[in-house]
């Protein structure tokens, strides 16, 4: 046991924030804490971190337990080189490696003269020093720093770069850097994932999997908690709840784990009502009354289950395109963007995107993926090329950066002075969509969360009803519940969608294909990320074999044959990825329907069950008409619970 937390209770006032938590971490252990914004969890990680008191509750850590804790996006603030701060992690190193050299000064001074005693002792101190600077890693610390400020991105910075002319997203990631050269034995994250592409996550995620320590990470990174974690530890309602696995499996426990307290509700539930229509009806007659009250006193005496809490209140919302766009929605022709002229962002991208089509721009950052979409929009203009939109497209835009915001506005007015003849009842109802009620949209938008801004941009794109999305992050800053309501609401739209993102478990949800930006053009791959990924190690494969086996005299001829095969595959992936999608739009329309007769079935069961009841009671029964018209209701309703039961039942073996 590393590090022990014990009924930790946290308040702001007299609010509390935290109660009850309990959290313990051993050896090599891979948590990942989640719970909806505003739950509590950075809170967590900076009370145990020893940064913020707490009210009630203890904290138990080994004497020799080192802790390591980066608090969401805390760039680092220095003056000194990247190599330099790098260094400093090393201070005892180095100072043992200064030691040692001049221990060896010693030993080779020709002047000195040592006595036999005291250079035997000089040459064991030396040896000893020795060792152990090496079993500390002394001689792999220019090693370790190159590799963790390659994995993180700062390879192509020279090592005398000073910190304080970094971007705050580039301090970010070199506070992140720093934390991992520390190597502490239990090291806690707090969101350590933005500001990463896909490249430094995909390196982050296999550096942590390979730590020998401890690791409790606070993460909306579906992808990343899955490939790392072994543990959740859950945070709702100010209680903390711990979960065997990944974050999918916690998911499939949590549901399943609801839906058992539900059953077991309502089987308690049902045993009640029929004890309460037994006294009812027997308590007044003579030769049941003692059986009655027998039952009254059971039911008295019994534990009532409180009804299962379902999911905390979440946004709500979708996606609707007002008209629909042309077939042909963008056609890109050699589109190129600079910042100067000697200086080409990007050049020489050309692609289609078609109705209905789901596309994914990916690239590493700084390539121009968000400039490219700014060209899309007309916010900027590119240094050539040209861009065709197709008839009746309507554009939706969301910003990553919320720069469409008006700070000035109340939440209310940013909504309802971008759609005036929306009525305001209206825009009140579709701002408590996205969690916004009461007195919440008076609040100014330069003061709200990142999580809140987005969702007022969510809002607002949702009002345009336009038929083709170009969204930039869009699940950065929502936690883990929002996004899964983001997903559902575009996976039902019908409109055309291109999308930056590196949210991975969203990109494989939601692509259909993937466009990977590069300086000299883009290249298109059929698929999701993970076919994405797939593809490229393909490739990589086959590079790799033609290298090794190729002579200069058939390299040529190499090269035709790799052409032909692209071309043939560019040929017969364009009509696969036709017949992919069509497929994969039966099989979204297939789900959507499964679900709306889910909804029908346990609408119809309780109207059923709610007239089934009704039956029993005495002003009913004895209402010859009153029964006729309920069970004439009920017959209906079995009908068309029998027809739902069936279409779904076909649905479901398709």
């Amino acid at each position: 046991m590393l590090l022990q937390a014990s009924n930790i209770t946290k308040l702001y006032g007299v609010t509390p924030i935290l109660e009850g938590i309990s959290l313990q971490i051993q050896e090599r252990e891979r948590i990942g804490l989640v719970g909806v914004n505003g739950a509590g969890k950075s809170t967590l990680l900076k009370i145990l971190a020893g940064e913020m008191s707490y009210d009630g509750g203890q904290i138990f850590k080994a004497k020799e337990t080192t802790l390591g804790y980066l608090a969401q996006n805390s760039g680092l603030a220095s003056d000194k080189t990247i190599w330099e701060e790098m260094l400093l992690v090393f201070a005892p190193l180095l100072e043992m490696e200064a030691e040692l050299r001049r221990m060896e000064h010693q030993i080779a001074d020709p002047s000195a003269n040592h006595e036999e005693k005291s250079y035997q002792d000089l040459l064991g101190r030396y040896a000893h020093n020795s060792d152990r600077f090496k079993d500390l890693g002394g001689y792999e610390i220019e090693t370790r720093i190159r590799s963790v400020l390659h994995g993180m991105g700062f390879s192509d910075f020279a090592p005398d770069t000073p910190i304080a002319t970094l971007s705050g997203g580039q301090k970010t990631r070199l506070a992140l850097a720093r934390i991992l050269l520390q190597a502490p034995d239990v090291l806690m994250l707090d969101e350590p994932t933005n500001h990463l592409d896909i490249e430094t996550l995909t390196w982050l995620e296999d550096y942590l999997r390979a730590y020998s320590g401890s690791l409790l990470v606070v993460s909306h990174d579906r992808y990343f908690l899955d490939r790392l974690v072994t543990a959740i530890v859950e945070i709702e309602r100010r209680q903390s709840k711990r979960y065997t696995g990944n974050y999918s499996r916690y998911a499939e426990l949590k549901a399943a784990e609801y839906e058992s307290a539900m059953k077991q509700y309502e089987k308690q539930q049902d045993e009640i009502a029929r004890m309460e229509d037994f006294i009812q009806k027997n308590i007044v007659r003579a030769s049941t009354t003692k059986r009655a009250q027998s039952r009254r006193k059971m039911l008295e005496k019994m534990e009532v289950m409180d009804k299962p809490l379902g999911d905390l209140k979440r946004a709500s919302f979708s996606f609707e395109a007002e008209i629909t766009s042309g077939q042909e929605v963008l056609k890109l022709d050699q589109l190129s963007y600079s910042f100067d002229q000697e200086h080409p962002l990007f050049k020489n991208v050309s692609f289609e995107l078609w109705r209905g089509e789901t596309v994914a721009l990916i690239g590493p950052n700084g390539i121009g993926k968000s400039t490219l979409l700014k060209i899309l929009t007309g916010d900027l203009k590119p240094a050539g090329g040209k861009v065709n939109w197709g008839t009746k497209v309507r554009i939706g835009y969301y910003d990553q950066e919320q720069t469409h915001l008006t700070g000035t506005n109340t939440v209310l007015e940013e909504l309802w002075s971008a759609f005036p003849h929306v009525e305001e009842a209206r825009i009140r109802t579709i701002l408590g969509n996205f969690l916004f009620s009461g007195e919440d949209v008076l609040k100014r938008v330069s003061s709200l969360s990142g999580g809140e801004k987005a969702r007022v941009a969510l809002a607002k794109l949702m009002l345009q009803k336009a038929n083709v999305l170009i969204l930039d992050e869009p699940t950065n800053h929502l936690d883990l519940y929002s996004k899964e309501v983001l997903e559902s609401a575009l996976l039902d739209y019908d409109g055309t969608l291109l999308f930056i993102s590196h949210d991975r478990y969203f990109l494989n949800k939601m692509a259909e294909r993937v466009i990977e930006l590069h300086p000299d053009g883009a290249r298109h791959f059929l698929g999701n990320y993970d076919d994405y990924v797939e593809k490229k190690l393909e490739l990589a494969e086959i590079a790799a074999e033609r290298a090794a086996s190729e002579t200069p005299k058939n390299a040529a001829a190499s090269a035709a044959k790799a052409a032909s095969s692209e071309q043939n595959e560019s040929k017969t992936g364009a009509a696969s990825f036709e017949a992919d999608k069509q497929a994969k739009r039966e099989e979204r329309n297939r789900q959507r329907r499964m679900e709306q007769l889910e909804t029908a079935i346990a609408d119809l069961e309780e109207q059923i069950g709610t007239l089934e009841a009704e039956l029993t009671l005495p002003e009913v029964y004895q209402d010859y008409m009153a029964v006729q018209e309920r069970q004439t209701a009920i017959d209906k309703y079995k009908a068309d619970l029998a027809d739902a039961y069936a279409e779904w039942e076909q649905l479901a073996e398709a």
